[in-house]
């Protein structure tokens, strides 16, 4: 896949050194592979409203070393006792990625880190004025003494000591100089050069990593804060200016604005520029949702690279363009099949005829060509009334115009029961034919809702999930007609858009559900 995707970036008997020249101008400083550093366990945790339990923590880690992250940092070992045994059992999981720890300046903080047996001891010290006046109270001077001593310290309890200036982006370039060649010179093995508050720029960026790799003889490592929405613009540009490691977290989580995201950076470097990273591109979705759901941080629709509109399409001239070579409106460098998404023709206002026709074709429903026209109006008509139109939305519309009537479904909801209350766990049992047979379940859940949509799930051997789930109320009252929409996903994650009103919220869920089952087994046959 990664082969493909460079030859299809360079022209014939075009080096990959040429090629990164046409992209960044200068290769002396450009590495053909460039490592990718995860703190989604640290930087990401520091989220406000955002605490990994220890399961959550361990198989956040075990999913970024499957695929393919070189250094994790696991945490803040001094920080508490509980993050103390947080890291210390992540590293003691044999994971291929190196495990790493976060330390202040101080001899604690970095025995806190070696006590966990960790691959990496990364300290850090304020060097900006601003830092350093208000938050250490420390001279320069004081600060080139303190690294000196500190990373002399660090190197004794493990052979990888990183290094950062912490505010390095609004350091004096003299005195951040300064103080990396300190470091380098006590033992640090890699420094890290964070932009803390997110104020580097692209251009200043690259410039500033230049002249560090100019002057340091020490693989420069950069972290980037998105409060200007630049730290994955800022992380590319340090890797022109000649950073070998980045700094990342999932769908971006971090303090304030957030980190650079993994799947834009690692994508960027892969696609645009041919470089290596080591990471299991197929895999960054499927990473995305696991930490979406443990942080309770959803992933915006628009979100680059794994957001599920990523490589959705609306617009008749984009889907007609993209039904017949996907290339014309998406990057084509980057296919969906290599993050591990799939390609999605969407329903709305400016959706086409061709995509109507594809997706009624999909589902085994033909039609005529003034039929197709009257169903592609009645889709826009009911969009511009500012409602969703789900596909089986537009199945309904189609067999309605057809003259089809009674389509037989292959899962009918007979009966559901619900029982609920202040002192009873919401219990749901549903009875259904399922293909002809009659099957019943029943689940519990978090609210009547919740057990609702577990039991009608539980009625079928597919593996489902639910995605979306949204109510709207479509007449005024305490009898209001509610409306919901979901999107459920299933094993290959294949995404079904179902809906249905009811004045029970609990039925209108199921029913809805219910369609979204009838449309998987639609769309299978």
């Amino acid at each position: 896949m990664k082969k493909a995707c460079l030859k299809k970036n360079t022209k014939p008997g075009q080096s990959q050194e040429l090629r990164q020249v046409a992209f960044f101008g200068d290769s002396k400083r450009i590495q053909s592979r460039v490592t990718i550093f995860d703190t989604t366990l640290r930087d990401g945790e520091q989220t406000p409203g955002v605490s990994f339990t220890r399961d959550e923590k361990v198989t956040i880690a075990h999913q970024l070393s499957d695929i393919g992250v070189h250094a994790i940092e696991a945490g803040f070992p001094a920080s508490s006792d509980d993050e103390k045994t947080f890291v210390r059992e992540i590293a003691s999981e044999g994971l291929e990625s190196s495990i790493c720890g976060l330390a202040r300046a101080t001899q604690r903080d970095v025995e806190a880190c070696a006590d966990c047996g960790v691959d990496i001891i990364h300290v850090f010290i304020p060097t900006s004025e601003v830092q350093r006046v208000h938050t250490i109270k420390k001279t320069h001077e004081e600060v080139v003494e303190i690294t000196r001593s500190i990373v002399r310290f660090a190197r004794d309890h493990a052979d990888q000591v990183m290094f950062s200036a912490m505010d390095a982006t609004r350091t004096g370039i003299d005195e951040l100089t300064e103080v990396y060649q300190t470091a380098v010179d006590a033992g640090a093995t890699i420094l890290n050069v964070p932009d803390t508050v997110g104020v580097a720029s692209p251009t200043s960026m690259k410039a500033l990593l230049s002249t560090l790799s100019d002057t340091i003889a020490c693989p420069l490592d950069v972290h980037c804060h998105n409060d200007f929405g630049m730290a994955v613009a800022n992380t590319i540009s340090a890797v022109e200016g000649g950073a070998s490691q980045v700094q990342v977290t999932v769908n971006g989580i971090g303090e304030r604005a957030g980190n650079a995201d993994i799947a834009q950076t690692v994508m960027a470097l892969e696609s645009i520029y041919g470089i290596r990273t080591g990471i299991s591109t197929e895999r960054l979705v499927e990473t995305s949702r696991m930490v979406s759901r443990f942080s309770g941080i959803s992933v915006g629709p628009t979100h680059p690279v794994v957001g599920e509109n990523a490589f959705a399409h609306e617009s008749g001239i984009h889907s007609q363009g993209v039904l017949a070579e996907a290339s014309t409106f998406e990057p084509g460098i980057m296919t969906p099949e290599m993050v591990g998404h799939r390609r999605r023709l969407k329903l709305g206002k400016h959706v086409g005829r061709h995509a109507v026709s594809q997706m009624l074709s999909d589902a085994h429903i033909t039609t005529k060509e003034n039929e197709l026209d009257e169903i592609v109006a009645q889709v826009k008509e009911i969009s511009n009334r500012g409602r969703k139109v789900t596909e089986n939305d537009l199945f309904e519309i189609a067999e309605t115009i057809i003259g089809k009537t009674g389509i037989e479904k292959t899962v009918v909801l007979n009966d559901i029961t619900v029982i609920n209350g202040n002192h009873v766990m919401a219990t749901a049992t549903v009875r259904a034919n399922v293909e002809g047979k009659e099957t019943i379940c029943c689940r519990i859940g978090n609210g009547p809702v919740d057990a609702a949509m577990k039991a009608v799930v539980g009625i079928v051997p597919e593996e489902l999930t639910l995605k979306e789930f949204s109510v709207s109320a479509i007449s005024g009252g305490s009898d209001a007609i509610g409306h919901v929409s979901i999107a459920v996903e299933d094993a290959k994650g294949r995404l079904y858009d179902a809906s249905a009103s009811s004045d029970d919220i609990v039925l209108a869920s199921a029913e809805a559900m219910v369609n979204a089952l009838n449309l998987v087994y639609r769309l299978k046959k």
